[in-house]
């Protein structure tokens, strides 16, 4: 039961500033785009389709990019706080771990290797992404 309530909340969370990155990537659609449009007899699932989505696509790719960087690492505060001992083995997560392993057990050395590693996988999806929309598109980050 605590995943969905996660995944609920951590779409409620970040569904506010999503929408103002969206907002202001439709705002830079050239108004002629959309007067063509509708002279040709399009509608508005058709402008949807044909004007607004190709127009914020890099800014949807660059979004997916940046947000692969952190594809591993999860809200801590968030997990941490929705755990108890009924869900703890369902619950537990890389970011609680090392916090378990790390400041509950002391054993420091493991704790940091684990969250180097994390941060390496994080960064190989970051650049796996970014080559990925290099090839397929035109855009990327680097």
């Amino acid at each position: 039961m605590v995943a969905p309530i996660y995944w609920l909340s951590e779409v409620w969370q970040h569904c506010g500033w999503n929408a103002i990155i969206y907002l202001a990537a439709l705002s830079s659609v050239d108004v002629s785009l959309y007067e063509a449009a509708k002279i040709d007899g399009a509608g508005r699932l058709q402008l949807i389709r044909y004007v607004d989505i190709p127009t914020i696509m890099p800014t949807c790719v660059i979004l997916l990019i940046m947000n692969m960087g952190s594809i591993l690492s999860v809200g801590f505060e968030k997990v941490l706080l929705m755990q108890n001992a009924m869900n703890l083995p369902g619950s537990q997560v890389i970011a609680t771990y090392t916090y378990m392993i790390g400041l509950k057990s002391f054993q420091f050395s493991y704790a940091t290797a684990i969250g180097l590693f994390n941060t390496l996988i994080n960064f190989f999806f970051l650049i796996l992404a970014n080559w990925i929309s290099k090839r397929v598109s035109d855009t990327s980050i680097f």
